[in-house]
């Protein structure tokens, strides 16, 4: 549960991370592609209202011109003949020329047409006052366009019709617009849109310019262009959704390559976290498993940060497995070192045993029932526990193996392994010497009034014994087994409190440099012929 929880949270922060990356990205390309969609229609809408100006301008010229020809013309004649060039313009449909007097008809000057809109919309008048060379009105010469052709080929292209042009005076009042099929309104901003509003001021102040509705994605988009020959204006109306339209596809898209992307890296972290995740389950597994006390077999240490992870755990384990192995096999009986050399051992401790030469030491406390009989069950526990401390610490320091502390007694013995047994048996006698003078200080008079005097006698031999984990797999421990053992002992029993005696095969490894008080042979229990024993008193300085 845990690795899988790990795994999800792994992948869950990898993808997240991945997310936040290109909902990043792709929000900045959407605010790009947008402002550039944007300004591509306004710069568009511009160009485009320029040019149907200029066409407009260019028609709306021609009439214009023929009408302040108007002026100085002293003849009728010459007045018939403009009147009728007027009337060949294809955008004019007809013209009316109109006197106030009778008398002299010398036009001297032609006021600026005045244009006014006939209610059907299908034409549209200029009017002209022909005026004398004092400034009074001779006449009015009215020319009506054809406003259909006039707007043709201007709002009817395809550009024009797709974004809904249409053409208004500068007061907002509606000529003609590109989608004829629609009622047209009679005033711009009659329906109250606070976007036209601001379109009726702009055209008072600026030649042209484009306007956006309120919000990211404006609804509504007006571009404008004011004409030169009349008080006209161009005014094109976009959509924001059909402008931003690509942006439209553009996020579906990426909405579609980022998910497949997504489902990219989570094949990519299942390919490359699989051998991690596999990794720590096994970790976990192998963890689980040494909390329980099975240490079974190293796990396969894999390639990268992973196998170097399998390697130390692996290690910690090894250690875990050693300390166990030193616990249960040895106990607080043996030295720590000691134990792990032990454990270096080629085949390491034989389970089922090994025959090897060693020697032996036992000693036991004299008359113990006796003197600790006026004591309390719990002051004979604690003496007994001080008396042992001192001589498991004395026996560790010089490499021993305790066996068992039979009653009062303590068996040891000291392993060659692979060495020589001579330097053995000089540490195990050296050892028993100390062991007695420790129990002299231990049982200083006056030290305790309630701790009586102790004494111990120490035996100590070589033989041949069995060496092993003597027990079950439940409980069991390193020992010794074999006839030597219950010779130590009898050796022991002869020794009085504060010797050490030694058997012969004991004196022979250190006859050289051994001090012996006295030698003597004594029948031992299991022994047909007398053996020579020696009370041993140290070492030659």
């Amino acid at each position: 549960m845990f690795v899988k929880s790990s795994q999800r949270q792994l992948a869950l922060f990898l993808l997240l991370q991945v997310a936040f990356f290109l909902a990043g990205i792709g929000l900045l390309g959407y605010f790009f592609i947008r402002g550039h969609f944007l300004t591509a229609w306004q710069d568009a809408a511009i160009f485009h209202l320029e040019q149907a100006a200029e066409d407009l301008d260019r028609e709306l010229d021609a009439p214009i011109n023929l009408m302040k020809s108007f002026a100085k013309t002293g003849s009728s004649g010459t007045q018939q003949y403009l009147q009728e060039q007027l009337g060949l313009l294809e955008v004019v449909s007809r013209t009316k020329l109109t006197w106030l007097q009778r008398g002299s008809r010398k036009v001297a000057a032609v006021s600026p047409p005045q244009y006014f809109y006939p209610e059907d919309r299908k034409e549209v008048g200029l009017r002209s006052q022909l005026l004398n060379a004092a400034g009074h009105p001779l006449g009015t010469l009215e020319v009506w366009l054809d406003f259909n052709y006039l707007v043709q080929g201007v709002l009817t292209t395809a550009w024009m019709q797709n974004n809904r042009a249409c053409l208004v005076t500068e007061t907002g009042l509606f000529l003609s617009r590109s989608n004829s099929a629609k009622p047209i309104r009679k005033y711009l901003g009659e329906t109250q849109d606070p976007l036209e509003h601001a379109m009726q001021e702009a055209l008072k102040k600026k030649p042209y310019g484009t306007l956006a509705g309120k919000g990211y994605f404006p609804d509504k988009l007006l571009a404008f262009y004011r004409l030169q020959a009349a008080p006209w204006a161009i005014v094109v109306q976009g959509r924001g959704s059909q402008i931003l339209a690509p942006i439209n596809y553009f996020r579906t898209y990426y909405l579609a390559a980022a998910l497949l992307c997504l489902g990219l890296i989570l094949v990519i972290l299942h390919a490359g976290v699989a051998p991690l995740v596999s990794g720590i389950r096994n970790l976990s597994q192998k963890a689980a498993q040494v909390a329980q006390g099975d240490y079974g077999n190293p796990l396969p240490e894999p390639k990268g940060e992973i196998g170097k992870l399998t390697k130390a755990f692996n290690y910690l384990v090894s250690r875990l497995k050693e300390q166990d192995s030193i616990r249960k096999t040895f106990g607080g009986y043996v030295d720590r070192e000691l134990a792990r050399e032990l454990l270096s051992q080629p085949d390491g401790v034989r389970v089922r045993g090994e025959k090897r030469k060693v020697v032996i030491l036992f000693a036991d406390i004299r008359d113990f029932t006796a003197l600790t009989e006026p004591l309390s069950p719990e002051a004979t526990i604690h003496l007994l526990n001080r008396f042992f401390s001192l001589m498991m610490n004395l026996i560790q320091q010089h490499r021993g193996i305790i066996v068992d502390f039979p009653g009062d007694a303590v068996l040891a013995f000291f392993d060659p392994l692979n060495g020589l047994l001579p330097p053995v048996v000089r540490r195990a006698l050296d050892c028993a010497w100390k062991m007695q003078k420790a129990m002299e200080k231990f049982s200083l008079p006056n030290q305790d009034p309630s701790i009586p005097h102790l004494q111990i006698g120490v035996g100590v031999h070589v033989g041949e014994v069995v060496v092993g984990n003597v027990g079950s797999e439940i409980l069991a421990k390193y020992g010794i087994v074999g006839s030597a053992v219950s010779l130590t002992h009898r050796i022991q029993a002869q020794a009085r409190g504060g010797e050490v005696l030694i058997s012969e095969a004991v004196y022979r490894e250190v006859e050289s440099e051994a001090l012996v008080q006295k030698a003597f042979q004594t029948h031992l229990k299991g022994i047909p012929e007398h053996a020579s024993l020696y009370v041993f008193e140290g070492f030659e300085t």
